[in-house]
């Protein structure tokens, strides 16, 4: 298959998961646009499962975006009163069919899975079920999850979740889809976001929803009660919204790189809205860093608010140094070799009217890799900038993620063991500066202590992270053993 084009060297998106229960709704299209908000956690393939009441469960999944992957007779094959959905960027498992979800399994009972995270336990586990007999289908740690409750002999699905949540660890918003339930449970750090929504029908009686992030309520009608609490298993079913707490005690650890990067701005999250927090950012980072200047400009789109934020602290104006193509997400067409030497370009393109003869503060996200950064620097002094001062909202990132995000290697990282000043001359900037982690933090109105930062600090919130995880983490893929 064909390789994603993505020229942002960044972070990958990790997985979006949603799930609904509401009898007299079509819940497959319901899916299908919330799946279309969520589309910016994962464009290598999507899915949806459906479930009538006491009824089979009916899945539909390939490669490729939601709007790809789905049209109208698809939808129109989903009938039922629930149903739940994925979208996937791989962190664990080759991006393959087998890969996609939600996952079907048939075992002890019928249900569909869709997961969003990584167990940082999937070889030991995976282990354990094959000695068992147990085949799968695929690579993906998700599949371990969906076969240990498939498999499991309580005869509630609670109950299964509630046993076989205490065995996993890592990071793992998921939802299930049963013959007449959705259950959706968190881990018991909460590393993921995974939130309740509501949806009033025209009779008044409400029908309920979770989803990675509030956007994807936005997109439905659905309006956004609460988060699903670190180790709390919500079930939905025709007796409403029923709440279990199974795991508790243990320090909460959210992913802060959710409030930089991967949800949407229009997304809340933990009472935030992130726009205003990123806006935030961009404040703090003048004030941590002023430099003499005449315009700052973002790198599209995810320094957008950061650079208005900066530019608001600095009186600077603010304009677009580079024009975004915003339909380069997933392509069959690679570019040879001729086409590949432009890079970049195949995403940002400079505007010099707006950079030559300038002294730029150019705001991005994040640098992780520095090849992207390293680009624009250069197109930017080639449109004719006088300067180019790098701002980023986010502390250098010196360690990779072990629970769901792909950000390469230590040794792949550009400030891995280089200092800023180091970084600087790597990227060819005037100057770099970035946001300093107490500086992060004040932007969130928000302390360390609940939060997961290890990608700056390298200070993993679950003992023997490192070490439990990097031979599973460096291998991405499980043996697979079909039936």
């Amino acid at each position: 298959m064909a390789q994603l084009l993505d020229h942002r060297d960044g972070p990958r998106d990790e997985c979006g998961v949603f799930g609904i229960f509401a009898p007299g709704h079509d819940v497959a299209r319901l899916a299908y646009f919330a799946l279309f908000a969520l589309q910016h956690r994962g464009q290598e393939s999507a899915g949806i499962a459906t479930a009538t009441h006491h009824g089979n469960i009916i899945a539909l999944r390939d490669q490729g975006l939601v709007s790809q992957v789905f049209d109208e007779n698809a939808l129109r094959s989903l009938a039922g009163d629930m149903a739940i959905g994925h979208v996937r960027y791989s962190t664990t498992g080759a991006s393959d069919w087998e890969n996609a979800q939600p996952i079907v399994r048939d075992d002890n009972r019928m249900l569909a899975l869709a997961h969003n995270g990584n167990l940082i336990n999937a070889v030991e586990l995976h282990g354990e079920l094959r000695e068992a007999g147990v085949p799968f289908r695929s690579t993906s740690d998700s599949e371990i999850i969906a076969a240990l409750l498939a498999t499991h002999r309580a005869e509630s699905i609670q109950d299964a979740v509630a046993n076989v949540l205490s065995r996993l660890r890592g990071a793992f918003s998921t939802v299930v889809l049963t013959d007449d339930a959705v259950v959706a449970f968190r881990d018991p750090h909460g590393l993921r976001p995974l939130s309740i929504g509501r949806i009033d029908g025209l009779d008044g009686s409400p029908a309920w929803c979770v989803a990675s992030e509030s956007c994807a309520f936005d997109m439905i009608g659905a309006t956004l009660v609460r988060d699903v609490a670190p180790g709390e298993v919500v079930t939905l079913s025709a007796s409403g919204i029923e709440s279990r707490v199974v795991a508790g005690g243990e320090r909460r650890a959210f992913c802060v790189f959710e409030y930089i990067y991967f949800a949407r701005p229009d997304s809340r999250m933990g009472g935030t809205v992130l726009q205003a927090a990123r806006g935030r950012m961009g404040e703090i980072l003048w004030r941590e860093a002023p430099v003499e200047a005449d315009v700052v400009i973002p790198v599209p789109d995810s320094g957008n608010a950061a650079a208005r934020g900066l530019a608001r602290a600095a009186g600077l104006p603010a304009d677009d140094g580079f024009i975004k193509n915003r339909y380069v997400a997933r392509t069959f067409i690679q570019p040879g070799q001729e086409l590949r030497r432009q890079g970049v370009r195949m995403k940002f393109n400079p505007v010099p009217e707006v950079v030559a003869g300038k002294r730029l503060v150019v705001v991005d996200d994040s640098i992780v890799r520095g090849t992207t950064d390293r680009q624009i620097v250069q197109m930017l002094r080639d449109a004719g900038a006088a300067e180019v001062h790098l701002r980023i909202s986010a502390p250098p990132i010196k360690h990779p993620c072990h629970y769901g995000i792909d950000m390469s290697t230590r040794e792949e990282m550009i400030a891995h063991g280089r200092t800023v000043q180091q970084v600087c001359a790597e990227l060819g900037a005037d100057s770099l500066h970035y946001l300093s982690l107490e500086g992060l933090y004040e932007a969130l109105s928000a302390g360390r202590s609940e939060h997961c930062d290890a990608c700056f600090s390298g200070e993993y919130p679950l003992a023997g992270t490192d070490g439990a995880n990097g031979k599973f983490a460096l291998a991405r893929e499980l043996p697979l053993v079909r039936a």
